[in-house]
């Protein structure tokens, strides 16, 4: 209890002392700004102790275009504002910045520092407007930095935002303190600021004093500049852009002479399709003096008379323009945008039976699409019409020009006519199915005219094979062209026979031997003399079962006589097959005219092989179907040998069925069954198995052809016959099958057009062509097998197929202008494209969202003295026209032209020690320091000025 009632006395006795200590002011509290100190210098002791590796892995920004500046920033309040302050850093520690690093800060450019602070409100404008307020702010940074023992510089932005001002100071150690001021004048430009004599005297006056001529003395000052020229932008072909675009959209062909001014691509291939947007739409040339000593204005006015061939350093930057490099997002005019519109079309071929439901009127259903899908007048019709089937357009070969790849696409060559028709289709009504519809309708009766009036059709060989590795419809359009051919020469040898009916006379000839200079018989010859010679006609070829044809008229009669007389009229022959005898007369065997095998189709080869699949026999089906041929072959052997047997004409179609007794006597090398010589008649050997079986359809063929030669024969391809059916295949042939045809050829034909573009010698650039064809003939493969359905998932495959076709477009064009500014220095155009082609592998996907989508293309490639002749030529004088321009006040002119950027870096530096910096300096302190720099930044319109001094505190 003693104790308890101790302890009370005591706390009644320290009553009256703590009312003391109520009345005493506590100075140790900290006040408002004394904690807002304490918050900036926490901030920055963990910026400090985190270093640059581990503020990376926090979450640092990285800061383009610099490939190792970074920022962290941190939230700070103080008097009911809220501040942010960023740290700026980089992770490359060592060396000092270089004074024209493209990749530079603004801050870092203007002040020459590496890392810093920026601390400023978060408000709409982002800068201090009141000066008290900035200089406190300041104050702050400066204050937590010094207790950090951190040497950060640190800024505020004052002023206008649009001025860019600055302030800063930086703690140097315990000697020095450098602060830092940057103010920006938009207009008004003292005329002295616009040259360098003035620029230097106002570097001087930062440090001389006020009163002194600064012309009159010298002055030692560190002094390196950057002048920044642009080649003028022809922008005015715009105008002309736009015209062709609002000519396309209404439904015409950019396709003839729609520019009224010359274009960068006007001998570049698309541009018979389109013109495209110069992608390199100039280059700016940086020009570099590097670090040197100034003693007097005067030399500054030397200097600014100057040529800029006299800069130490010379960089390049191409300027590509930001369409190019956004990828597919943007809409410009391509064969890769209409590539993609035709997909649309295909898509949409699968809801009607016929061409003529998208455009017929009394369709139902189809009410939609005559809405939204625009036909093109009749006028844009005829004269894309006009376009494909003016005369006189021949072609020397299909693949003259075509890629090694191109022959894996299954479409028609660039030059034919259904390719043509392709590429008209894709500028045609912005390639809707409705305009694609009616210009087919409209082709196939202008293929139709052609066919009765026995016009040739143009772009298409009227003679050949049928290539059977493009499309149906070009094969089609390739044998109408030979029936239009045939057909006129049948008309024309009607013609003939009429006119010379009366006068027409057969000549008789004898026997001739042919040797290997063989030429046509002349009717009025005659010769008794034997044939020794062992040789083939080289005229001779080949028919389609094995036996020789000959490129003589088939009209040739010579009487049948060897060794001795003959009865027999020999007629249609070619001359002497070497040393071959008959077997059952001693004469020599005759090769007669054959008709050429009839032409097919690949659907006629399919019908073909599915009727033999649909027979066990296949062997007898096909002679079956060779019937009409082997027909006409033997009526002509028969009527070149008189005196032959079905043996003879085995031995002569068809070696490999007559089959020689004696092993010794082999073949000559020519292929036909003979013997050495007339003295070892008759010859030796029997029918093969199949020939000798009861029965055999070609021995039943030669019992019932009679002897008539080709000239006497029914032909064995009707033209009249075979030009209807193709006729009738155009007008009825199933929208989907059309569609395809038309996106396998237009992908093939736009490729072959771009291949076809001179880009020099860049290999990557051939790369991506040929891989191009690869992924085009990977993706059309179900098309050409018939595979697609509608909604198939091959569709889309094609949409991506038109993103990865518009990809190497963009670049083709790119190449195509550095090809053509670079001419005289293919090394450069080279070392740009290789670099823009890195860049833009990233967006070369296949897909609608790209990555990295706001980055931009920039680079430096630095000009070698051989090729700054070639840069400057690019600069051409400013014609009367470009007179818009100011009056030119900046000197350093290159070819006429004025820089438009001009930047100067004016440094002073002095050694501590015995300097009156050093007042205050410890003995024995000897070192140089920057004392002052000034970073200028101007035109003839503005002027930025940035200034640092040192001073000793």
């Amino acid at each position: 209890m003693a104790s308890t009632s101790r302890r009370i006395e005591s706390d009644g006795e320290d009553e009256p002392q703590e009312e003391e200590l109520e009345r005493f002011d506590d100075f140790t509290l900290a006040s408002s700004w004394e904690r807002f100190i304490s918050d900036i210098e926490a901030v920055c002791r963990q910026w400090m102790a985190n270093g640059p590796k581990n503020l990376l892995k926090k979450g640092a920004v990285h800061l383009s275009p610099s490939k190792n500046l970074y920022k962290v920033k941190s939230e700070l309040k103080y008097a009911m504002k809220s501040y942010c302050m960023e740290y700026h850093f980089e992770t490359d520690s060592d060396g000092r910045i270089a004074d024209w690093d493209c990749s530079l800060h603004d801050l870092q450019l203007c002040f020459g520092v590496k890392d810093f602070l920026v601390i400023a409100p978060q408000s709409a404008s982002g800068v201090i407007l009141d000066a008290p307020e900035s200089s406190k702010l300041l104050s702050s940074v400066a204050i937590a930095l010094s207790n950090c023992s951190s040497m950060w510089p640190a800024f505020v932005p004052v002023h206008d935002p649009s001025r860019k001002s600055y302030i800063g100071i930086q703690s140097m150690g315990t000697i020095f303190t450098r602060r830092f001021e940057a103010d920006h004048i938009s207009s008004q430009v003292p005329v002295k600021l616009m040259h360098l004599e003035g620029l230097f005297e106002l570097f001087v006056s930062k440090f001389a004093y006020s009163t002194m001529d600064f012309s009159a003395h010298f002055f030692q000052v560190h002094f390196t500049m950057k002048l920044t020229y642009k080649t003028i932008s022809h922008d005015d072909d715009d105008a002309t852009r736009g015209a062709d675009a609002e000519f396309v959209e209404s439904g015409g062909s950019p396709k003839g002479d729609t520019h009224t001014r010359t274009q960068w691509d006007d001998d570049c291939p698309w541009s018979e399709w389109y013109s495209a947007e110069d992608p390199v739409r100039g280059i700016e040339l940086v020009t570099i003096w590097t670090d040197k000593m100034v003693e007097s204005s005067s030399e500054m006015a030397e200097l600014e008379n100057a040529s800029p061939h006299e800069a130490q350093k010379w960089m390049l930057s191409p300027n590509i323009s930001s369409t190019v490099s956004d990828g597919p997002r943007t809409n410009n005019v391509g064969f890769a945008s209409q590539l993609s519109l035709l997909v649309d079309a295909l898509d949409m071929s699968f809801e009607a039976q016929f061409m003529e439901d998208f455009v017929s009127v009394e369709k139902p259903g189809m009410d939609n699409l005559k809405s939204s899908m625009v036909v093109p007048p009749p006028s844009v019709v005829d004269r894309l019409l006009k376009e494909l089937f003016q005369d006189g357009v021949k072609l020397s070969g299909f693949r003259k020009s075509e890629h090694k790849n191109s022959r894996f696409i299954k479409g028609a060559p660039l030059e034919s006519l259904f390719a043509q028709f392709c590429l008209s289709s894709l500028w045609f009504g912005n390639c809707n199915i409705r305009a694609i519809a009616s210009f087919w309708i409209e082709f196939v009766r202008e293929v139709r005219w052609c066919w009765e009036e026995s016009q040739p059709l143009p772009r298409m060989p009227g003679s050949g094979s049928i290539d059977l590795s493009t499309c149906l419809i070009n094969q089609k359009l390739q044998m109408l062209a030979i029936c239009i051919e045939k057909k006129q020469q049948l008309n024309e040898e009607y013609h003939d026979c009429i006119g010379s009916e009366d006068d027409h006379s057969v000549s008789m000839e004898n026997d001739q031997v042919v040797d290997v200079s063989w030429k046509t018989p002349d009717p009025g010859e005659h010769s008794d003399k034997k044939c020794n010679s062992p040789s083939t006609p080289t005229n001779v070829t080949n028919s389609v079962n094995g036996g020789p044809t000959y490129d003589t008229k088939p009209d040739d009669f010579t009487p049948s006589s060897d060794s001795k007389s003959s009865n027999y009229m020999r007629r249609g022959s070619a001359g002497v097959v070497g040393p071959m005898m008959l077997l059952k007369s001693h004469q020599s065997l005759h090769a007669p005219f054959t008709q050429e095998a009839p032409l097919m189709t690949e659907d006629m080869h399919e019908e073909r092989l599915q009727a033999v699949d649909a027979f066990s026999d296949s062997s007898s089906f096909s002679a079956q179907l060779e019937k009409e041929i082997l027909y006409s072959d033997m009526s002509a052997f028969k009527a070149a040998n008189p005196e032959a047997v079905f043996e003879d004409f085995i031995r002569w179609h068809s070696p490999g069925d007559w089959e020689i007794d004696d092993p010794l006597k082999s073949e000559p090398s020519s292929g036909f069954a003979s013997v050495d010589s007339k003295n070892d008649w008759p010859p030796r050997g029997r029918l093969s198995q199949r020939m000798s079986e009861h029965g055999n359809l070609w021995r039943k063929i030669w019992n019932d052809a009679p002897a008539l030669p080709t000239s006497e024969q029914k032909p064995l391809l009707d033209p009249n016959r075979e030009g209807e059916k193709i006729l009738h295949y155009l007008e009825t042939i199933r929208p989907h099958q059309l569609l395809e045809q038309m996106v396998c050829t237009s992908f093939m034909a736009a490729a072959d057009t771009l291949n076809q573009t001179s880009f020099g010698g860049l290999k990557q650039m051939q790369t991506k062509i040929d891989q191009l064809y690869l992924t085009a003939a990977s993706m059309l493969k179900p098309l050409q097998a018939n595979l697609l359905s509608a909604g198939s998932e091959a569709i889309e495959d094609l949409r991506r197929l038109s993103v990865i076709f518009g990809h190497v477009e963009k670049l083709l064009t790119i190449a195509a202008s550095l090809h053509r500014k670079f001419l005289q220095a293919p090394s450069m155009s080279e070392a740009i494209f290789t670099s823009y082609q890195e860049f833009y592998s990233k967006r070369m996907g296949t897909g609608s969202v790209e990555e990295n989508g706001d980055m931009e293309f920039s680079m430096k490639l630095q000009v070698r003295n051989h090729e700054r002749p070639i840069v400057s030529s690019m600069f051409t004088p400013p014609t009367v026209n470009q007179s818009w321009r100011k009056v030119l006040s900046m000197g350093n002119l290159l070819n006429g032209h004025e820089p438009i950027v001009r930047e100067i870096i004016f440094s002073k530096r002095d050694r501590v020690s015995g300097n009156h910096y050093a007042s205050h300096t410890p003995r024995g302190y000897n070192k140089e320091i920057e004392t002052y720099r000034m970073y200028i930044c101007g035109t003839s319109n503005d002027l930025r000025v940035a200034l640092s001094v040192a001073s000793c505190d």
